[in-house]
């Protein structure tokens, strides 16, 4: 499998916000449907400032394109540069801002734990949300993770980078090593967040990223 990463634009979000709902939904393990209920939030968060967002797009034998698993993902020209790809992941951002509800949330949270107002605006200052970094459960395994974060949050003006994950027993899964291999601590643990009943840990790091980690496989 060939992997090449491209730039995702606001404006070539009808080509690619369906194909990374699906991946979204898939390696998150969500319902079918509830790309339905997420497309406009992910639509809104397209138009706030510093958001970026980055694709991993495989080349599929022809064989495969055609499969329903590939088809959901299939990208069209031009930001196909052949017929035959698909997304395989997605990662976006931007910059966080104290009138966004996941600031506060975040804000809400480290109160809770006794921080003072002026830990928790230091905290909450300047940085970038990682908001979505997903891989198909089909592509993960090459490093495909770590190229799209690296990728993302090189040449960010923030002094750091956040995101929120749920909590798994010993931190075993994909995400959590990755997040923990490039040097992301703990901000705040087992966050029950508005409406959604599961725990959830805020994580961050500095940035930039230092040069010195381990590159990811991508080929």
């Amino acid at each position: 499998m060939t992997i090449r990463l491209v730039e995702l634009t606001g404006q070539d979000s009808a080509f690619w916000l369906e194909p990374a709902l699906d991946i979204y939904v898939t390696a998150m393990n969500y319902p079918r449907g509830t790309e339905v209920h997420r497309a406009p939030l992910w639509r809104e968060h397209i138009a706030r400032p510093g958001w970026r967002a980055v694709g991993a797009v495989a080349t599929m034998a022809p064989t495969e394109v055609h499969r329903p698993h590939a088809a959901r993902r299939r990208i069209p020209r031009p930001l196909a540069a052949a017929d035959n790809e698909v997304l395989v992941g997605i990662a976006y951002g931007y910059r966080g801002a104290r009138d966004q509800w996941w600031n506060q949330q975040l804000r809400f949270g480290l109160r809770q734990t006794g921080r003072s107002d002026a830990d928790v605006d230091e905290i909450t200052r300047d940085y970038f949300e990682l908001t979505e970094l997903h891989v198909h459960p089909s592509a993960q395994g090459h490093g495909i993770g770590q190229w799209l974060l690296r990728t993302l949050l090189t040449g960010r003006p923030e002094s750091a980078v956040l995101l929120s994950t749920p909590e798994i027993p010993a931190e075993d899964n994909r995400a959590w090593s990755l997040y923990r291999r490039l040097g992301f601590v703990d901000v705040l643990r087992h966050f029950t967040f508005t409406g959604d009943p599961r725990p959830f840990a805020f994580l961050g790091r500095r940035l930039p990223l230092p040069t010195d980690i381990r590159p990811a496989r991508h080929g």
